[in-house]
């Protein structure tokens, strides 16, 4: 396993780093418990979870992913031997179950879903703690271009602040971002530069074959100001797989399960898509460890977050660490993205 520095901080993640957004839903407690397992076993040390977990976000599951984690050290122990990440929720449709729907990254929403987390994941310190998305309105979740809006929210200095005390107080040992822009970004590490805040170590945000829109802006951000990509969805939803082509709807895969997912089926996403795991088929390669390889390998990528909702899957994701994409395969990839260049944002 290689392993890559986190930001700034002293601490050194896994490569990959083991998602866990299905327990709960699509997983069983003992599901989580034997992939958390088998990545350990594998070397990766990386675990990320979330306030809102697991998805499709539902009343009834709140906080449930981050239970089973809590009760796998619980059991286990070991819980020193791992780099755990959680996150805060923002506002948004459909979550008015999560202290009462007008969330805000405040001091009094913030504290409150750390201290929650930290109950349910049963440990005393969180290593890092991220937004989980913008509280003001801007282009995230498949949102392309901005379109501005004049609001209110919660200055991103009073946010830093209140994470700042809760690294005092020992909660959390790094803050990171999700789903933010770059103009956020710099903001929030330009503020804690002058301010002497705690300084984002990282950035959460979308990138696979289908959606490179962290490289328009974003890329030269995390290199220059070493807030490297945890990069979510590698396999955008299951399709970089191939198990999709042709319309296939495989039982109990996401796609299937949740209509709710269109974010990667739109007619230009699934052309790409299918001209990506065709090309990895001729070259002999599996295309979910093709485009696996692809996010690993760039260097503004810190760790790419891998997920799977069956052993099998992830034995085949820990496959693509192994795997060396040849010029002439990466020149074939840029090829696809120069006529087609993110389709699914």
């Amino acid at each position: 396993m290689e392993y890559r520095q986190l930001g700034r901080s002293d601490l050194q993640v896994s490569a990959l780093c083991l998602g866990s957004m299905t327990w709960g839903e699509q997983n069983s407690e003992a599901e989580g418990f034997a992939q958390i397992d088998r990545a350990k076993a594998c070397g990766i040390n990386f675990l990320d979870t979330a306030e809102m977990y697991p998805v499709p976000p539902r009343r009834d599951t709140y906080g449930a992913t981050e239970r089973i984690i809590g009760n796998y050290f619980k059991a286990r122990g070991g819980r020193a031997d791992w780099v755990l990440a959680s996150k805060v929720a923002g506002p948004g449709n459909g979550i008015d179950y999560i202290r009462g729907g007008q969330l805000k990254h405040n001091r009094q929403h913030i504290v409150a879903a750390l201290d929650d987390s930290l109950k349910r994941l049963q440990t005393d310190w969180i290593d890092l703690y991220q937004l989980h998305w913008p509280e003001r309105s801007t282009n995230f979740f498949g949102q392309l271009g901005y379109r501005h809006q004049e609001q209110d929210f919660t200055p991103l200095q009073e946010t830093l602040e209140v994470l700042g005390e809760q690294v005092k107080a020992g909660k959390i040992r790094h803050i990171g971002l999700s789903n933010e822009t770059a103009w956020g970004t710099m903001k929030y590490l330009q503020l804690a530069d002058q301010l002497g805040l705690p300084r984002a170590v990282s950035i959460q945000n979308p990138y696979n074959l289908l959606n490179r829109s962290f490289e328009v802006g974003l890329a030269e951000v995390a290199m220059r100001e070493q807030c490297g990509l945890l990069a979510y969805s590698p396999l955008a939803f299951g399709m970089l797989s191939g198990k999709y082509e042709n319309g296939a709807r495989p039982a109990n895969a996401r796609i299937t399960l949740f209509s709710r997912f269109a974010r990667y089926t739109n007619p230009q996403a699934i052309a790409a898509c299918s001209r990506y795991v065709t090309l990895a088929r001729e070259h002999g390669l599996d295309p979910a460890q093709m485009a696996l390889a692809f996010v690993t390998r760039q260097p503004f990528v810190t760790s790419n977050i891998i997920g799977a909702t069956s052993l099998e899957q992830l034995e085949s994701n820990l496959g693509s660490l192994s795997l060396e994409l040849s010029d002439e395969l990466l020149d074939a990839i840029e090829a696809i993205h120069r006529e087609q260049p993110n389709p699914a944002p």
